[in-house]
């Protein structure tokens, strides 16, 4: 839970930064790769909160393997499901408003049994620990990717 809080605060840092665009590396700014970070975080918690530990299947994935152990995701592998899209003009308030938002997911996360869990569309069922490994990925990979527009 330490390190998402830490990511948490590194994407607040880049709150003024909202607007910046470069197409050359996205063609979404700062602040869209920030709320849809949340709007991950969002889904992911809520679907492992109502999930019932009871149905969790562990099945190997080497993908799934593979990804958290490096803490990496490839670029322009996945396409977003649009749940997880910004759909709303973006402004600094509606940026912190999601950060906030993501805060509560993950305090409510960090009280899921370890076999609740969610199913991703690729790595399969990922329980509580895997969650958090899995979020932590997928935020790190936007702030690399806001780190290089701003370049």
């Amino acid at each position: 839970m330490h390190k998402i809080n830490n990511l948490l605060d590194n994407l607040e840092a880049q709150v003024a930064n909202y607007s910046i665009l470069n197409q050359a590396v996205s063609e979404g700014n700062v602040g869209w790769h920030i709320v849809h970070s949340c709007l991950v975080i969002d889904s992911v918690c809520g679907a492992v909160i109502k999930s019932d530990p009871t149905r969790f299947i562990k099945k190997f994935s080497f993908k799934a393997f593979l990804v958290l152990l490096v803490n990496s995701f490839p670029r322009g592998k996945a396409k977003a499901p649009s749940f997880t899209m910004p759909s709303e003009e973006l402004s600094p308030a509606s940026v912190l408003q999601s950060i906030q938002a993501s805060r509560k997911s993950i305090e409510a996360l960090s009280k899921a049994g370890k076999n609740q869990y969610f199913t991703h569309p690729i790595f399969g069922d990922l329980n509580t620990a895997d969650t958090f490994k899995f979020l932590a990925v997928h935020t790190n990979h936007h702030l690399k990717i806001i780190k290089d527009i701003l370049k």
